[in-house]
């Protein structure tokens, strides 16, 4: 009932776009080859829209304005109704071997859980669709591979994934507009061509890791020595305890509890240290030997701040036996003052941190490299800081899926994203996605290395994020990146409203102005009162690796 209410919503606002009165385009070339750094020019900070709902603007906007709903191309509406695929498959385990159709895509690279449309044309590949969803084994599912090109050979891509179809509508004329959705990895062990032509594979399902924690004895708050003793290094080790369990139980050992389980020997090594810091840090004088075999055998300290008051207060009281106390020598001063000293440094500082230590082998930052949600936090933030949409807080404690959904998001260049496809552990993959938040600023031309838009320029127009895949008419899927501000691109053509992959605009063919190779689209739109009034979509197959 959700989603009834959902699409009759969205049906409701395209049809308000719709009964606007289209006006005359008009598109101020100039404003778009300008530098993306210049400070003069009149459009308006795309960025601070508020992109979440389609409502009417406020402040600078008129009341009558409307705001495009980034909902509306996350749903393919240009692929008219389509009908949801009954006896869908479940998760296969991995490992498990397939044969099933395969979809060889150029420019396209499909990760779990990402949304695929297709139209298909071509006679084998709609024969691939029907084997696809009546095959028992695995129904309404095929295979997406990436396609690239080496000079004028053609290569295939070792590792996909699998797409099931969810919904489908077939046309008059026999053709499939088709919704998919990514669903798990493979490597392709053998492809053939069956007997109708199209494309076919046996593949094996590839079984991903489970996200993993720091070890919680990788850093940590040495327990007293003495408790250690007799026990195995495997009962010190616990993998899947959270970090904020071993915090706790490490603020639970005070320092009086750690002093009162030392053994004689362990103290006398204890304040030894201790002392020797003070020392080191606080008087430029020679160092102060103490004595530690005078240290009573019951273990007690005899520079504690409760033992310590001074040697002139203690020592101006005569002795049980009757002797006179010895008078003050400037040594004996000397060595009161150091040992209050002492007693004060001792009562001000936390003891606490000179036992911080790593009980595992490696130190802690060196594991926390690894540490699966750790790493998701920080993606997650550094997605919100950089791209802001769609919030990735409600995966970071599903780090796996949190790796995928950034993964086929992120604005990079197609072979970056393969590469991110191929890694195979969730923190392998996060790590590489902080890299790559951290250093992306530039969009560069592929062929001429000309910079084509900046991260700042970056604007998102779907729910799906800034970088999405759609499919034109013709059945060629293009992974698009959006931007609201672009330099050295010329416009070829007049603006055209037919099957624009966004209600409300229209699109008009861009290409490189340095070496004239098709860079992707300005989308207008075709009327004053939507917001915003224009934006870049750049082809992701036509972006450089370099993105610094």
């Amino acid at each position: 009932m959700d989603e009834e209410r959902i699409r009759e919503r969205e049906r409701l606002q395209i049809e308000q776009i719709r009964e606007l009165d289209f006006e005359e385009l008009q598109v101020e070339e100039v404003d778009y080859l300008h530098d993306s750094d210049s400070d003069d020019d009149n459009d308006v900070d795309l960025s601070a829209f508020p992109f979440s709902s389609h409502a009417q603007a406020s402040g600078n906007l008129g009341d009558d304005e409307l705001i495009f709903n980034p909902a509306l191309s996350s749903l393919h509406t240009y692929l008219g109704e389509v009908e949801d695929t009954p006896n869908r498959i479940a998760f296969a385990d991995g490992g498990t071997v397939l044969k099933i159709p395969l979809f060889y895509l150029e420019g396209v690279v499909l990760f779990p859980e990402a949304t695929l449309p297709l139209r298909i044309i071509q006679a084998s590949f709609l024969a691939a669709v029907e084997k696809a969803l009546n095959q028992t084994n695995a129904p309404s599912t095929i295979g997406v591979i990436r396609v690239y090109r080496e000079g004028a050979q053609l290569k295939y891509a070792s590792v996909g994934t699998t797409a099931e179809i969810r919904q489908f509508r077939r046309l008059g004329d026999g053709s499939f507009n088709v919704i998919t959705r990514g669903q798990q990895r493979f490597r392709l062990v053998r492809r053939w061509t069956d007997i109708e032509g199209f494309p076919c594979g046996e593949l094996q399902i590839v079984e991903e890791d489970v996200p993993l924690r720091t070890p919680r004895d990788a850093f940590g708050k040495l327990v007293p020595l003495s408790k250690l003793q007799g026990r195995s290094p495997l009962s010190a080790m616990t993998l899947s305890t959270p970090l904020k369990d071993m915090d706790a139980q490490s603020v639970a050992n005070s320092e009086e509890s750690f002093e009162s389980a030392l053994s004689p020997s362990e103290k006398r090594l204890h304040y030894s240290v201790v002392d020797s810091i003070f020392y080191n840090s606080a008087s430029s004088e020679d160092d102060l030997v103490v004595n530690t075999s005078d240290m009573q055998s019951s273990g007690s300290n005899p520079y504690s701040s409760r033992s310590i008051g001074c040697l002139a207060s203690d020592h101006d009281d005569e002795k049980e036996d009757g002797q006179s106390s010895i008078s003050k020598t400037p040594v004996s001063q000397e060595i009161c003052q150091k040992q209050n000293r002492l007693a004060n440094f001792r009562g001000n500082t936390d003891l606490s941190r000179f036992r911080m230590a790593p009980r595992a082998f490696w130190p802690f930052w060196l594991y926390r490299m690894y540490d699966s949600y750790y790493l998701a936090q920080r993606a997650a933030d550094l997605w919100k800081q950089i791209v802001g949409v769609p919030n990735m807080e409600a995966f970071v404690n599903k780090p796996d899926i949190l790796s995928f959904s950034i993964a086929s998001k992120i604005p990079v260049s197609e072979s970056i994203r393969q590469e991110l496809l191929e890694l195979n552990g969730v923190s392998y993959r996060l790590q590489r996605e902080i890299e790559l938040l951290e250093s992306f600023d530039r969009v560069r031309c592929k062929h001429c290395q000309t910079v084509i838009a900046r991260r700042k320029d970056m604007l998102v127009m779907s729910n799906e994020g800034p970088l999405g895949a759609y499919v034109n008419p013709h059945g060629y899927v293009h992974e698009i990146m959006t931007f609201y501000k672009a330099n050295d691109i010329a416009l070829t053509g007049r603006p055209v409203e037919k099957d624009s992959w966004f209600p409300g605009y229209a699109w008009t063919i861009a290409n490189c102005a340095t070496c004239e190779t098709q860079l992707g689209w300005l989308f207008t739109a075709t009327n004053k009162k939507l917001k915003p009034s224009s934006f870049w979509a750049v082809r992701g197959s036509q972006v450089a690796d370099d993105m610094c």
